[in-house]
Parts: structure tokens; sequence; C-alpha cells
């Protein structure tokens, strides 16, 4: 397997389908609908403005197993040093491990870019993901309860984030 930086004409596709799977099936996302390839062309046009990696794992057939991304946390300039970041794995290669490597190439890279401060929005019940963010650094800051709706119930959102020694000078404006 091998970490790959995604890109819209190769990843697009699998990164459709492993949201919409999430959609689906978890409360990972607080979407009910399925997104389609417009939204992965905005998404990619986001991300690509904003400077924002979309890291990727492939096996070894260059099958996109998961990734991991970030962008803009708050849209005040005094939150330019914090990301809220995510990492989706397909559900065929779930519990191996690959969310973690995800995470700390998001990490790394965040550092690379001078972020300060990475935020995670977990739904409160999802237990693997936040177990995940715990083993790699990051502490629960807060929970919004009854964020979100979904699946006949209310959904409490928990933050969990991780403070970077970067960047080495921090500017105002």
């Amino acid at each position: 397997m091998r970490i790959v930086q995604c890109d819209y004409a190769r990843h697009a596709e699998a990164i459709l389908g492993i949201f919409n799977e999430a959609i689906a099936n978890t409360t990972a996302l607080y979407d009910y609908k399925p997104r389609t390839m417009e939204t992965m062309t905005a998404w990619f046009e986001a991300k690509a403005r904003g400077k924002y990696p979309v890291i990727g794992l492939e096996n070894d057939d260059k099958e996109l197993m998961g990734f991991a991304s970030y962008g803009q946390f708050r849209t005040q300039p005094a939150y330019k040093y914090t990301v809220e970041h995510s990492v989706y794995v397909n559900v065929l290669y779930r519990r191996r491990g690959l969310g973690q490597k995800l995470l700390l190439e998001a990490i790394a890279a965040a550092k690379r870019q001078d972020y300060h401060v990475l935020v995670g929005a977990i739904d409160a019940a999802n237990s693997g993901s936040i177990a995940l963010h715990e083993r790699v650094g990051f502490t629960p800051c807060g929970i919004i309860r009854q964020a979100g709706f979904k699946f006949g119930r209310w959904l409490d959102l928990a933050f969990y984030q991780l403070v970077l020694n970067t960047p080495a000078q921090p500017v105002d404006g």
C-alpha cells in the first residue's frame, strides 16, 4: 500500500463512493442524500483553491482504500491557523489501521503548511473514530448535544483537537 495525493480524474469516483456509503449507513456524515459527481467537482476545486491536500491510501492494485483531508475551519481571518479535518476509509478496509495512517499523514501535512490546530467533528457515538483520534494525541474540547438528527434519532457532535507546535512565528492579519 502507498500514500498518494488524490486528484479528481483518478480518485473522485472512489471518494464519492466512500462518502455515499458513509451517508447511507453511518453517522460519520450528517448528510441525508448521496453526493453527486458535480459535488465532487466543487469539493476538489475548493481543496485546490485553499491548497488543502487530499491524501489517499491505495492498495497494490491502485484501488483507493481511504482518504484524509482538511479545510477551512471558520471564515474569519483569525482562524487562519486552524483547519477541520476528516478521514474516511472504504468499508471493505476498515479496522486495519488505515485511518491512523491517513490521520498521521494529514497531521504531517498540516505541520508542513504551518497550521496550529486540527479540529475533528465526530459523532459522539462513533467510538472507533474517537479512539483513533485519542491514540494520536487529540483531546476532547466540547460536545454539541443534539446537533443533528439522522436515522430517527438526535446525534451529539463531539469536537476533538490537536495543537501543533507550528507556526514558529504566527502573525496577525
